[in-house]
């Protein structure tokens, strides 16, 4: 039986086994200076052999100042790039495809690790933190009040994504995604709710848009074979903020800019939006931007079932679906997924020291 989840998929110059992606996924368990671990070599070599497609690297600033916590990956040097390339090794050697997604945490920087134990709070300097900076001197919820960035601030963060995307593709990622989501950095700038700037990056959606673009068109000049992605929060829950209408509006000019694909989230801008957390909840937001058929549309959040992902896909409300945490509680899910869904040719994307396992 064919379908549309186990297709192959078209992106730029490669080709992706299935459709069934791997949501990035902060892990928090970066060495010193933002290199990758063993943690990352395991865990992301479980999930290439658990049959997905692409795997999308969890968020890795592009500054030190732009880690979310003081475990993250980082790119901003040429070490953190040489071990990005023995993780991409891994990945490809299992069949599968590997991208990297740059990120820059904005006010939600210097904060601790999402793992049991820790408070939801800014990290004390005394304790390793740092000062944040956003659009403007508008804080997060519960955190430390950051600066509002300077011009000269803002060209830094733009050629440091750019330069981030350099070490990624000698590194040889396939697909580079760019963070615009969860209410980080280029989130807070477009959102009228954190970007309460007057100049040329702030006022109406084409200004407060212009930091991400000026990066996707820069990394596009660059790197004109590079698959590229793009990831937005299609509404922040609250009325008056970056909305589905809004997202409508930057889709072409993201198009035109250069980006390949656009990966579909929502919320994080707020601790206390009212967000409507069931099956697929996320996936009319896809649908709203796949009726305009312009980019490939990838969604996720709260899809735990091989028919409800398969769905979404025949139903063109999105041409790729994407996992996260079903995925760490069974990294084989794919393999999963392909035999309940009767595939043909599902035993192939079993490893062959797996061959008698039963993934029923």
């Amino acid at each position: 039986m064919m379908t549309r989840l186990f297709e192959t998929f078209k992106l730029r110059e490669f080709e992706v086994r299935n459709r069934l992606w791997v949501a990035p996924m902060c892990q928090y368990s970066a060495g010193e200076d933002g290199i990758a671990t063993e943690w990352h070599r395991q865990h992301l070599g479980a999930l290439a052999r658990g049959g997905a497609g692409l795997i999308c690297i969890e968020s890795t600033a592009v500054l030190p100042e732009g880690r979310i916590s003081p475990a993250d990956l980082g790119l901003w040097n040429e070490e953190q790039a040489e071990r990005l390339g023995t993780l991409v090794e891994v990945v490809h050697g299992f069949g599968a495809r590997i991208g990297v997604q740059l990120n820059h945490a904005g006010r939600k920087a210097s904060v601790f690790p999402d793992f049991p134990g820790y408070d939801d709070a800014s990290v004390p300097f005394d304790e390793g933190g740092w000062p944040t900076a956003a659009p403007s001197a508008v804080e997060f919820e519960g955190l430390r009040r950051p600066a509002a960035l300077l011009p000269e601030e803002i060209a830094t963060v733009e050629g440091a994504f750019l330069d981030a995307a350099d070490r990624a593709v000698r590194a040889g990622v396939d697909l580079v995604e760019i963070h615009a989501a969860h209410g980080y950095l280029l989130h807070q700038f477009l959102s009228p709710f954190a970007n309460l700037r007057t100049d040329e990056f702030g006022g109406g959606l084409e200004s407060r848009a212009r930091l991400l673009r000026r990066i996707v068109s820069g990394i596009r000049t660059r790197h004109p074979r590079l698959a590229l992605s793009v990831r937005i929060s299609a509404t922040e829950w609250l009325p008056g903020g970056f909305d589905l209408d809004e997202a409508k509006r930057i889709l072409p000019l993201l198009a035109q800019d250069g980006a390949d694909f656009i990966s579909v989230t929502t919320a994080g801008n707020h601790a206390d939006a009212p967000i409507p957390d069931g099956p697929g909840y996320q996936v009319p937001f896809a649908a709203g931007l796949s009726e305009l058929d312009m980019l490939p549309i990838g969604v996720a959040g709260n899809i735990d079932r091989a028919e409800q992902a398969e769905q979404i896909l025949v139903d063109g409300q999105a041409d790729v679906v994407l996992l996260g945490r079903p995925l760490l509680g069974d990294p084989f899910l794919p393999l999963r997924w392909a035999r309940r869904l009767g595939v043909e040719g599902a035993k192939s994307l079993v490893p062959d020291p797996y061959s008698r396992a039963d993934f029923r």
